[in-house]
């Protein structure tokens, strides 16, 4: 047996990720791949696995503790006969990478920050708290101040929530905050507001910007109830979608795209996939169209540019994905869908759903998605309203395709119909635009040759 630290692995771009739940103890015994914690990141949650088999022997984080790549999570008494590359460059990284002295002011607390998700796709909000202990868990390096703070600001917030306050005109100097050390939350900025519209309800005028809350209501005088808390998730992706609809004008076109011979192609290529063990849906014919049109519109592959004068265009096509989990709506995104083919495409679909479902996602692949995609044919319904995944500009909804009988100058003839609603930041996008995009999105779903031009 021997000693060996466990730092965290890479989870992709995130800093000060809280911990949420701790799973194991000291003198537990773990095999390689069981969960020793819990995360919760800006927009999912996520378990460390161990490295190694063995007996913990120090655990070295607590609920509340915020971590950053290579923190020390725990030592294990390893079995030596276990040759854990994995193990290996954790240690490494331990070592390598150990805590330096921890920037004082925001870069200190928990990441507070939005998702990128969508109606059908959970994003984020703010993450838990920091706690009022002081520096990084695990050890190493000159713990700061949470809440010290540059330039001697008269207030302690998170970048996220001074942008929630600066996009609702709230001044955070005149805000009190509940968290630690008197850190302003959102749930501060949104009791702001509240109080104020309470206030000038009883005074007659409402101040441009305000949107009255609804009333409270004692629904028990009617009937009995039963209170369900929500998930996580749909906390997190609450919060974001609501940020999404205020602040993005949005317009849904729609449209029917006749699928037939796409969907007569994807059966026939069903028994190659089968020998290859992946399922051919039409979803990942959508997605493949999808990048193509986006390559010819590239106003709808872009984000605004904090200055609301200009816009990012993104040179990438990475298309986020909403998946069905039993807590809620998820987005993880596919990268470079524009240089895949339909067979790489569904194993990575499939990959990438199930560990979705399982809550096996990491940050990584959660975030840098550039349009989404939410399907509900597998479910049902005709047609949806999506809600734009900010900061992306645009996001196609795909209901239940079904047989048609469709005028072919002639005669009436059974074609199957695809219905489609691309919702889209009518900032970026105008009507004509958006029109154009789905006609040709529907034209290159019609016939796939349109692929190849």
């Amino acid at each position: 047996m021997a000693i060996k630290s466990i730092t965290l692995p890479d989870i992709g771009n995130y800093e000060n990720t809280p911990v949420i739940e701790v799973l194991v103890s000291p003198g537990d015994r773990v095999e390689k791949e069981d969960s020793l914690i819990t995360l919760e990141s800006d927009k999912a949650t996520m378990e460390i696995p161990s490295p190694y088999t063995g007996e913990i022997t120090k655990v070295l984080v607590k609920n509340d503790d915020n971590l950053n790549k290579g923190d020390l999570i725990a030592e294990i008494d390893a079995e030596e006969d276990q040759e854990d590359e994995a193990g290996k460059s954790s240690a490494a990284e331990s070592q390598q990478e150990a805590p330096a002295e921890e920037p004082s002011g925001e870069q200190s607390s928990a990441e507070e920050s939005k998702s990128e998700a969508s109606t059908q796709s959970p994003s984020s909000a703010e993450s838990t708290e920091t706690p009022p202990a002081t520096g990084t868990a695990g050890g190493g390096g000159q713990p700061a101040p949470v809440n010290a703070q540059p330039g001697g600001a008269k207030f302690h917030a998170s970048p996220s929530v001074r942008l929630f306050a600066r996009k609702l005109g709230v001044d955070l100097a005149n805000v009190t905050g509940t968290g630690p050390k008197g850190r302003i939350l959102q749930e501060d900025v949104e009791g702001a507001i509240k109080k104020v519209m309470e206030g000038t309800s009883k005074g007659g005028a409402t101040p441009g910007g305000g949107i009255p809350p609804l009333p409270e209501i004692d629904f028990s005088q009617f009937g009995e109830t039963e209170q369900k808390p929500l998930s996580r998730i749909k906390k997190l992706s609450g919060k974001h979608l609501s940020t999404a609809w205020l602040n993005i004008p949005h317009v849904t076109q729609f449209d029917e795209a006749d699928i037939t011979e796409m969907d007569a192609f994807r059966k026939s290529l069903k028994p190659r996939a089968e020998k290859m063990g992946i399922k051919m849906t039409p979803l990942v014919f959508i997605m493949k169209a999808v990048a193509h049109v986006l390559g010819e519109f590239p106003n709808m592959n872009a984000s605004m540019a904090p200055d609301g004068e200009n816009l990012i265009l993104k040179k990438y096509i990475n298309l986020g994905v909403a998946v069905d989990t039993p807590n809620g709506l998820l987005v993880p995104v596919v990268r470079d869908v524009d240089k895949k083919g339909v067979f790489e495409l569904s194993e990575e679909l499939m990959d990438i759903s199930s560990r979705a479902r399982d809550g096996k996602l990491t940050g990584a692949d959660l975030s840098g998605g550039t349009f989404s995609i939410s399907s509900l044919g597998g479910i049902g319904g005709t047609q949806f309203t999506p809600i734009v995944n900010g900061p992306e500009v645009g996001i196609l909804g795909v209901s239940k395709a079904s047989m048609q009988p469709v005028w072919d100058g002639s005669e009436f003839v059974p074609r199957m119909m695809l219905p489609l609603a691309l919702s889209y930041d009518h900032r970026v996008i105008d009507g004509a635009e958006g029109a154009r995009f789905m006609t040709t999105l529907s034209r290159t779903l019609t016939d796939l040759r349109e692929l190849m031009l």
